[in-house]
C-alpha cells in the first residue's frame, strides 16, 4: 500500500514537470544581439534600449548581450542575416542594405532618389509596403518585430565640393557590399569600392579611398572630419531603415508572454531610436549640422535643380533594379510616397 502511494506521488511529480513550459526550460543564459556600429550611435542606442527593456520586463529571463561591429561574423556586414538565420546570432538590429543580398526586396530603400524625405520613409515602413517587407523577411527564416532608422545617407570626400554628377568623376568612394550601390556610383562616374565599416575608417585616414556615404549620425559619431572628410554633400539619395529581428528557433523557444514582451519592447525601442536618429539634422533643429560645420567641414545642400540632375543620372539604375525588386512592390512604394505628400 505504501509503495502504491509512493508510485502515485512520483507520477504526480512527473506530470507536474511535464506541464512546465518547454520554452522556459530551453531559455539560454545569454542571447547574442548583433549590430554593425558601436552603442554610442543612434543605431546602437536602439539596441541598448531594446535589450534593457526586455531584461527588465522579463525579470531577467531573457538576458541580451550586444555584440557591436558585427563581431560575431568577423565584421562582414553582408553575412549577418545568414548568421541570424542559421542560429549563430540570436537577435539583431540590422540594416536593410546589409541584408538586401539575401532579401532582394529590401533593395527598395536603396533605389536612388526614391524617398525625398523622412515623411516618405515613414509612409513606407508604417504602411502596406512595410508589412510586405516583413513578410519577405519572415519567409527568409527570421522573425521581424519593428522598424528603426539609420537615416538618409549623405556623401563626404576629401577632394572637393560635390554639387553635380560631373563632380563625382574619378572619386574613389567606399560603399557597402551591395551591387545596387556599385551600380549607382558607377552611373555617377565615381569609382566605388566595397568595404566593411570596420575597414572604412583606416582606409579614409590613409587616403586609400577619397570618400564615403553614410547618415550624418555615423559621420559625426565616427568623427570622419578627422580623417580628411572635409566636403559633405547633403543629397538624401537613399534612406536606410533598420529592422529589429529574432532568430526563428529562439523566438519559438520563448513563451507567448515573453514573445509579446520582446515584440512590444522592440516597437518601443524602434520608435525611440528613430527620434534619436533624427535629432539635430532638421531645419528646425540643426544642432548636429552646426557641430559638423564647427570642425571646418564645407556642408553643401543641393538645390532642387541640382538634386534633379543626380536623379536623372541614375534613372537607368532605378529601371534595372525595379525589375529585381519587383515592379508591383516599387509601384506600391511610389503610390504610398505620393499619398504622403
Amino acid at each position: 500500500m505504501k509503495l502504491r502511494h509512493i508510485l502515485a506521488a512520483l507520477a504526480c511529480t512527473a506530470a507536474t514537470l511535464a506541464v512546465v513550459p518547454a520554452a522556459q526550460a530551453a531559455y539560454k543564459s545569454e542571447y547574442k544581439l548583433s549590430i554593425v556600429v558601436g552603442t554610442t550611435f543612434p543605431w546602437g542606442q536602439g539596441a541598448v534600449i531594446w535589450s534593457d527593456l526586455v531584461r527588465e520586463r522579463t525579470d531577467g529571463r531573457i538576458n541580451i548581450k550586444i555584440y557591436p561591429g558585427t563581431s560575431l561574423v568577423q565584421g562582414d556586414q553582408t553575412r549577418e542575416f545568414t548568421a541570424i538565420r542559421q542560429g549563430m546570432i540570436d537577435m539583431a538590429v540590422g540594416s536593410t542594405i546589409n541584408w538586401s543580398p539575401q532579401i532582394k526586396q529590401l533593395n527598395l530603400f536603396s533605389l536612388p532618389f526614391l524617398q525625398p524625405d523622412a515623411k516618405a520613409t515613414d509612409a513606407l515602413i508604417n504602411g502596406e509596403v512595410g508589412k510586405d517587407l516583413f513578410g519577405y523577411i519572415e519567409k527568409a527564416g527570421v522573425v521581424p518585430l519593428a522598424w528603426g532608422e539609420n537615416g538618409f545617407r549623405q556623401l563626404s570626400n576629401s577632394k572637393h565640393e560635390v554639387t553635380k554628377p560631373e563632380d563625382m568623376k574619378g572619386l574613389k568612394l567606399r560603399v557597402v557590399g551591395s551591387p545596387l550601390y556599385m551600380d549607382t556610383f558607377s552611373a555617377l562616374g565615381a569609382n566605388p569600392t566595397q568595404m566593411s565599416w570596420a575597414d572604412a575608417q583606416p582606409a579614409l585616414a590613409n587616403k586609400a579611398v577619397d570618400g564615403q556615404e553614410n547618415p550624418l549620425s555615423i559621420y559625426a559619431g565616427a568623427k570622419l572630419y578627422d580623417v580628411q572628410q572635409q566636403y559633405l554633400t547633403l543629397w538624401n539619395y537613399v534612406s536606410d531603415p533598420l529592422v529589429f529581428v529574432v532568430n526563428r528557433d529562439v523566438w519559438k523557444s520563448w513563451s507567448e508572454e515573453d514573445q509579446k514582451i520582446v515584440r512590444e519592447a522592440a516597437i518601443e525601442a524602434g520608435k525611440r531610436e528613430i527620434v534619436i536618429a533624427r535629432t539635430g539634422i532638421t531645419a528646425e533643429d540643426p544642432a548636429l549640422l552646426k557641430e559638423i560645420e564647427g570642425h571646418g567641414v564645407k556642408v553643401t545642400t543641393l538645390t532642387p535643380e541640382q538634386h534633379a540632375a543626380f536623379a536623372k543620372a541614375t534613372e537607368g539604375v532605378v529601371e534595372k533594379w525595379t525589375k529585381t525588386i519587383g515592379e508591383d512592390l516599387v509601384k506600391k512604394a511610389r503610390d504610398a510616397i505620393a499619398a504622403s505628400r
